[in-house]
């Protein structure tokens, strides 16, 4: 397992890195291209991925607490089971993504695009979901912000905007 704690890899060109594993605990990776990387259970606690490429990553189990997601493009990754309690993905793109078994607690996904993505089983409890982009996502068993279980509303696949304003969830352009 590589040991890449802290290290500098602004706008690294990482595509299809073999990083399963790798500790990258507060690592500096703004603009870096980890297009098909492979980082299933990484330690990216507390790392910068400002505007990162994670476009199809293997993120399965990797822990991203408090990671700086901000704007970074997570298309089509999966991030299944992944802990991202804290993380901040304001503006990020999560589109197609699958996020199955996710940690989200208390994290910001304010104005993220999750559209088509899985969130089956994540939990959402406390996580920021202003303007967030849920189109065609998928959601069944998920604990949502107010700590509710999806499944326990039956109107949440056709959710209208004032019970998403009382779940804690604004769907903005979605509806």
């Amino acid at each position: 397992d590589a040991k890449l704690n802290g290290a500098n890899l602004r706008s690294a060109n990482l595509t299809d890195a073999k990083l399963n594993g790798a500790n990258l605990r507060s690592a500096y990776l703004t603009g870096a291209n980890l297009h098909s990387a492979n980082l299933t259970d990484a330690k990216l606690n507390g790392a910068n991925l400002r505007s990162a490429n994670l476009t199809d990553a293997k993120l399965n189990g990797a822990n991203l607490r408090s990671a700086y997601l901000t704007g970074a493009n997570l298309h089509s990754a999966n991030l299944t089971d992944a802990k991202l309690n804290g993380a901040n993905l304001r503006s990020a793109n999560l589109t197609d993504a699958n996020l199955n078994g996710a940690n989200l607690r208390r994290a910001n996904l304010r104005s993220a695009n999750l559209e088509g993505a899985r969130i089956g089983g994540a939990d959402l409890s406390g996580a920021e979901l202003g303007d967030v982009d849920l189109t065609d996502a998928f959601w069944c068993n998920t604990v949502l912000p107010d700590g509710m279980n999806s499944n326990d509303d039956p109107l949440l696949p056709r959710i209208d905007r004032d019970t998403a304003t009382e779940l804690g969830i604004d769907r903005g352009a979605a509806l």
